[in-house]
């Protein structure tokens, strides 16, 4: 293996730990970044705002508040070594004197003479302690003698004492002499207009998300299969275009099933009325074994009729209103032992679910009867919460193996040891029940049941 092999080997590598890292970056990123497209666009808004405010009070402190207040100090501190200057050349009688007035009178800072000691200790430093570190830097830099600052003391006065000779000069200067002081209504004036500008932004964004959430609100509930009779495009062009598209899809559905539903029912009026002509020529035959048997097959052709238009139309048409799911349980158990199951019924949480009525009885009707064929015993089990209703039916039967479990919600799929036969034999009975359940936007799960043999469980959202 030549060097250069060697060194492509080792650049892969390190290709793909970049790789991997920026993948893990970005992943953490989206995790952390938030999801809702109201407080994504709020980000879009804030984050150059906050970036553009900081860039803009960085420059401010850094090239403004900072320069001046260091010129500030820088002048206090000359005239602080002017006064030293001026008590060094002046006779001890009257170099106090003077200095105080010349400090008082010209420079504006009151000067006091203390008997000479140790400086106090350090006091506490402000959180912004630029005026601190430019005081003691030009004390260093003009007057090298021991000093002690106190700038937080007295709130309009800075205080400065210097070890002499013979005593400890002790100053008392303004602040704003010494410090910057309109930097804080920068600041503030700052904070202000952000906040203002953050305000107009949530009031303006809160009606343009308005219109998109009323568009979710319609897809969901007509995905349910409930009306949104107040819905019309609202809000800016790009969302009234999608609003305005949801209609005509939402027209050209209901249209498609209106016409499949017309076509049905004209085929159901022309095929019963073969079956009435079938049924009145045999009851003109009279008693006979051939006419017993062409009368039973004449029978479950009607039965398997009226199952595959049931599982063609659907619950085309019929709206939904709210229904008391604990009554409805309580009638599917009534049927159920009127047949001779021993069934059980429970419900959990408020029993008021707007579902379809008459298609949401024939979906847990379904499950119940196929139970029902299979088991000797039976148990009901309804729970709704804040989204979610779910009903349960299980059995005591054989089960279905876990790898046909999908399969049997094909429709007009026959097997005996799959448990997907309806009491008409055709087939149909899980199918329709999915079609309904899917209908209302949820689903069917078959599983293994705590009786031992199968759980089909409907959850629809509320």
């Amino acid at each position: 293996m030549t060097t250069l092999d060697v060194g492509m080997a080792r650049l892969r590598v390190a290709a793909n730990r970049v790789t991997t890292g920026w993948i893990r970056f970005n992943r953490m990123f989206k995790g952390i970044m938030p999801k809702g497209l109201y407080a994504r666009s709020l980000l879009i808004i804030i984050a150059p705002m906050v970036i553009l405010q900081s860039v803009v009070a960085f420059v401010f402190m850094e090239r403004h508040w900072n320069h001046v207040t260091q010129n500030l100090s820088a002048a206090v501190v000359r005239d602080i070594a002017a006064l030293i200057e001026i008590a060094k050349i002046q006779p001890q009688d009257t170099e106090q004197a003077l200095v105080k007035r010349i400090g008082q009178e010209k420079l504006g800072l009151v000067v006091d003479f203390l008997p000479l000691s140790d400086m106090p200790p350090p006091g506490p430093k402000p959180f912004f302690s630029l005026l601190d570190q430019a005081l003691s830097v030009e004390l260093r830099k003009q007057i090298g003698r021991p000093f002690w600052t106190d700038t937080v003391g007295r709130s309009a006065l800075v205080e400065i004492r210097i070890r002499l000779d013979n005593a400890v000069m002790r100053v008392l200067a303004r602040r704003s002499s010494a410090y910057a002081s309109n930097s804080e209504i920068f600041l503030l004036w700052m904070v202000g207009t952000s906040l203002v500008l953050l305000t107009v932004a949530i009031l303006f964004l809160r009606n343009q998300i308005r219109p998109i959430l009323r568009l979710a609100d319609a897809a969901e509930s007509f995905g349910k299969g409930r009306d949104a009779p107040n819905f019309r495009p609202r809000g800016a062009r790009e969302v009234r275009r999608a609003a305005q598209a949801f209609l005509e899809m939402k027209e050209r559905i209901e249209r498609a099933i209106e016409q499949r539903t017309a076509m049905l029912a004209g085929v159901s009026h022309d095929l019963r009325t073969v079956l009435t002509r079938f049924k009145l020529e045999l009851a003109l035959l009279g008693a006979s074994p051939e006419a017993e048997l062409l009368k039973r097959d004449v029978d479950e052709m009607q039965r398997m009729l009226e199952a595959y238009l049931a599982f063609a139309r659907g619950d085309a048409g019929e709206p939904s209103a709210p229904t008391d799911m604990a009554a409805f349980l309580d009638e599917l158990k009534a049927d159920a032992e009127r047949d001779g199951h021993q069934t059980s019924i429970a419900f959990h949480g408020h029993p008021i679910v707007t579902v379809k009525p008459a298609a949401f009885k024939r979906c847990i009707g379904n499950l119940v009867s196929n139970a029902a064929s299979f088991a000797g015993s039976i148990s009901i089990t309804g729970r709704r919460d804040h989204r979610w209703l779910t009903v349960t039916v299980d059995d005591d039967g054989p089960g279905i193996p876990a790898a046909m479990r999908e399969e049997v919600f094909k429709p007009f799929l026959r097997l005996d040891d799959a448990r997907n036969q309806d009491r008409g034999g055709t087939g149909l009975g899980l199918a329709i029940a999915r079609d309904i359940a899917r209908s209302h936007g949820g689903e069917i799960t078959l599983s293994d049941s705590p009786l031992g043999g199968l759980r089909a469980a409907v959850r629809v959202p509320v």
